[in-house]
């Protein structure tokens, strides 16, 4: 077997496997690239379509799997609570609490408690990556302009 499983929850892959990630990995990238589909094919079977966002996460764990990296996957339920939320943005409760006052992440009332969308939490965190990116990009343009990078 090429995949070993030393748990239930954990899978390695050897150097084959890897090997094998690296030669598919490219083909994935097509197929993402060209949205595609990505088809399942069982001997004597018609071929099933696989979901473009199923399509997307295997080939992110081939291209992981290609580098020799590590892959964790998990599910994420679809309402956090807001202390769950502050956790996955990195910030403090009462932070996230002014941004969800400000509109800047919204959610909604389950009796007493506020709860947030998890798509929402994670639309809110690629927006600061990003701000964070674009602010360290305006610094780094700054040093180069008065020289001093």
């Amino acid at each position: 077997m090429r995949l070993k499983s030393s748990n239930r929850d954990h899978l390695l892959a050897d150097d084959l496997v890897t090997e094998q990630a690296e030669q598919v990995a490219g083909a994935f990238e097509d197929l993402l690239r060209e949205r595609a589909e990505l088809e399942l094919r069982e001997e004597h079977a018609d071929a099933r379509p696989v979901p473009v966002e199923l399509a997307q996460l295997l080939a992110r764990v081939v291209e992981t799997v290609a580098k020799g990296g590590a892959v964790t996957i998990e599910t994420m339920p679809s309402e956090l609570t807001t202390t769950a939320a502050a956790g996955m943005l990195g910030i403090s409760r009462p932070t996230l609490m002014k941004m969800v006052d400000r509109g800047e992440v919204p959610a909604h009332k389950v009796g007493s408690h506020t709860r947030l969308r998890t798509d929402d939490v994670l639309a809110a965190k690629r927006r600061r990556l990003d701000e964070q990116r674009r602010a360290f990009e305006a610094l780094r343009q700054m040093d180069e302009e008065l020289g001093l990078d």
